[in-house]
């Protein structure tokens, strides 16, 4: 069955203590799991997309429990491996409030995923039919290995003519910056949309600028990119912020509203921003994604875990102003 989207990533399982609580004080742990592609497939599929999820998992029961709650969320696993080396990457969330920021332990050092290699995935077959790819620069910063797959399946969209979306992510807990933009400056002339924030465009490439039109004209001179998108965030409180989108393409930038935004939980909600981006694309209106992306990068905030366990419904709601009465 072709998918609208099939998206490339690494999912883990993310353990918070409840409460606040630092992990030292944690006798008990809450258990979600997250992946920047994976939650942006999630936001794809709730909105009624057809889209798949690529990886590679450990054959125990930790693979099983994500590939689960993959299909919960109407998410196609089709694709995903279950690897018998290789282990399953965790990550450790202690919720913060101000002045404490949250905070996050990463424990994903030879994981399945980072042992990838070159032609274990039949890309041809995974990518017939689709209209976009989308990946995240965390993919490639997981090991040289998965730099070279992504490459891969890269060179493969390109020869199919499937559009690649690829949301920056940098993560310098991954991988430095020079290695970083060694990498990102092989890839990033392959990439249709390009999500990416000011701030790693000054950091990775030295790009800067007045405003945000400025930075993105700059990566479509650099790169070649067609769109470029980026989020909007004034953080007055570690709990209280507003969010909004912002998107460029031949000439034009589209911004959409501002949201003020109670935060339960923001981790996943650039992911979600991406899927209401993505969502606008496949219908080949960029104004559309931004506003839908917003909306949906807003909503996740309200979710706790990192998947968008959104209604199309309330989406619509918020992008017309829906109000903070109960639903009865």
């Amino acid at each position: 069955m072709p998918y609208d989207v099939i998206a490339f990533g690494e999912a883990m399982v993310r353990l918070s203590p409840p409460h606040f609580q630092r992990l030292e004080q944690a006798r008990t742990l809450d258990v979600e799991i997250g992946g920047a592609e994976l939650n942006t497939a999630a936001g794809l599929a709730r909105l009624g997309r057809k889209v798949a999820w690529v990886s590679r998992l450990p054959h125990n029961a930790l693979g099983r429990l994500i590939t689960h709650r993959v299909r919960e969320i109407g998410v196609a696993e089709e694709w995903v491996q279950f690897a018998p080396e290789g282990r399953c990457g965790l990550y450790f969330l202690e919720f913060g409030a101000a002045p404490r920021p949250s905070a996050i332990l990463y424990d994903r050092r030879d994981s399945a995923m980072a042992q990838v290699r070159c032609g274990q995935f039949d890309w041809p077959a995974i990518l017939h039919g689709a209209q976009w790819l989308h990946i995240s620069g965390i993919t490639p910063a997981l090991s040289p290995g998965a730099a070279e797959v992504v490459e891969e399946a890269l060179n493969v969209a390109q020869q199919a003519r499937v559009k690649v979306s690829f949301d920056l992510n940098y993560r310098s807990q991954l991988w430095s910056r020079e290695q970083a933009a060694t990498v990102l400056a092989r890839l990033l002339p392959k990439v249709e949309l390009l999500i990416a924030s000011e701030a790693d465009a000054e950091h990775l490439f030295g790009i800067t600028g007045e405003d945000f039109t400025e930075v993105a004209e700059q990566w479509v001179e650099r790169f070649g990119v067609r769109i470029v998108v980026g989020a909007r965030r004034e953080a007055s409180l570690v709990w209280r912020n507003r969010f909004a989108a912002v998107g460029y393409s031949a000439g034009k930038t589209v911004e959409s509203e501002w949201y003020d935004v109670e935060i339960v939980d923001r981790l996943g909600a650039g992911d979600a921003m991406a899927a209401g981006l993505l969502h606008g694309l496949l219908d080949n209106d960029l104004k559309k994604g931004v506003h839908y992306g917003a909306a949906m990068g807003a909503l996740k905030h309200t979710v706790p875990g990192d998947l968008p366990w959104l209604t199309r419904d309330e989406i619509e709601a918020a992008l017309h102003g829906s109000s903070l009465r109960i639903r009865r």
